[in-house]
């Protein structure tokens, strides 16, 4: 049986990561589950990523209870007997696009917003929709428009009419690899009520486009029930995220939850069908960096049973390095080694 968490008002928090949130579904472990995600930008372009259900949550959810940061989440989902100390195991499934369409926003957290000094709206379709809704292969940009509904765009939600006049056409007939994932996704952090932009040991906005299909992610556990919950979802997006987003879109994504006895660790750590990828966090990329460096050493010696000099070898040759994200106030980088080393 699978269960269904539909995005509702009631059924999603806005801005914040805080474990006193109330769940809003409680599960056994090893429960799948079908999650409705929807994306902050569906304001971008409201004609084409706004339906009735995204309606009512920017209608029930006013704009005070939209801080301190930008994302929506679906959830938390309580996962029965889930205590501090174990370790949440999330296998993705799958994903299907909510509508064929999302927005990419070059923004003022973006890394070069002071060069370009504006902020500027993409919209992306879907290439060649398979009649099943699931995903195509590519996607294409439509058109930009300069965003000027506000001074900055910084009011999570903010709506901008559809303006056919501002809407200039993408200058090249070009299409973008499809990488659906979420890009927020993780336990209730330790603490009191946190934005939901700096990514941190808890997950959250890990922005890493290899949280898709076929990929399970381990999280450590802070608190009863794990807290779980998704949003931030993605059409596609590089390392780095340069100019501020991804393809911003809506997701529905099923997942199974359960508890890990396997698997131990203190930061979101990621598998794929090739490589483990360990996760590191900090104000600037050389603290994040080593974070994730210091992680995959220590995931090597634990599930490969390298000594630390060996392991430290070895990633040197062996192990790849690269920067998740740099728009996010505290940064994130990831080391991947494949399961071909460590197992």
């Amino acid at each position: 049986m699978t269960e269904r968490l539909m995005a509702t008002p009631d059924t999603c928090y806005w801005g914040y990561l805080d474990r006193e949130q109330p769940a809003v579904l409680d599960v056994e472990p090893g429960t799948t589950i079908t999650i409705e995600a929807v994306t902050h930008h569906s304001g971008d372009a409201p004609d084409l990523l706004m339906d009735e259900g995204v309606t009512k949550i920017w209608d029930g959810i006013p704009e005070s209870e939209r801080s301190p940061g930008v994302h929506i989440m679906t959830g938390p989902i309580n996962v029965r007997g889930a205590k501090p100390g174990d370790t949440l195991r999330v296998e993705l499934l799958s994903m299907k696009p909510r509508m064929p369409y999302g927005s990419n926003c070059a923004a003022n957290w973006g890394l070069f917003h002071q060069e370009f000094g504006k902020e500027r709206i993409t919209i992306y379709e879907l290439v060649d929709m398979p009649s099943d809704g699931s995903f195509p292969t590519s996607a294409r940009p439509m058109f930009g428009y300069d965003f000027k509904t506000l001074e900055l765009y910084d009011i999570p939600g903010i709506v901008t009419p559809p303006d056919p006049a501002a809407r200039e056409p993408f200058g090249r007939q070009v299409t973008v690899p499809v990488r659906p994932h979420l890009g927020l996704m993780g336990v209730a952090p330790e603490g009191e009520r946190r934005s939901s932009i700096p990514p941190g040991v808890f997950g959250g906005n890990v922005d890493n486009w290899r949280f898709g299909p076929g990929a399970t992610v381990h999280y450590p556990v802070f608190a009863e029930g794990a807290g779980f919950y998704v949003g931030d979802p993605h059409f596609a997006q590089g390392d780095g995220e340069m100019c501020g987003t991804a393809i911003e879109a809506s997701l529905d994504v099923t997942l199974r939850l359960s508890l890990a006895d396997d698997v131990s660790t203190t930061s979101p750590l990621l598998k794929t069908d090739t490589h483990w990828y360990t996760h590191g966090f900090g104000d600037d990329l050389d603290e994040a960096m080593k974070m994730a460096a210091d992680q995959v050493l220590r995931l090597m010696v634990d599930r490969g049973g390298f000594t630390m000099d060996e392991a430290y070898s070895l990633a040197s040759v062996a192990v790849d390095l690269g920067v998740t994200q740099v728009v996010d106030g505290t940064v994130g980088c990831h080391a991947g080694v494949a399961l071909d080393l460590i197992g």
